[in-house]
């Protein structure tokens, strides 16, 4: 499975919605309604999930699955 698949599939396990609706240009917070609080918690899923550290400020409400695709690919390079 490729990284962009893997990445969305744990954004939507964590968030409990299907794939289907997260758009990936779209944010998470217009195309879902996510909260803070459940950033936080997609923030150290996936940092455990890829084995990086991300930093709460590199991805928030306002990012795209587009988005955090591109700082986990940057951080696995």
């Amino acid at each position: 499975m490729a990284l962009k698949e893997e990445v969305i599939s744990a954004i939507a396990k964590t968030l409990d919605v299907g794939e289907n609706e997260l758009v990936a240009d779209k944010t998470l917070y217009d195309s879902i309604g996510v909260d803070s609080t459940e950033m936080v918690e997609l923030t150290v899923a996936l940092g455990k999930q890829f084995e990086v550290k991300i930093e709460t400020n590199e991805i928030g409400k306002n990012s795209t699955p587009a988005d955090i695709v591109a700082v986990i690919e940057q951080k696995k390079s």
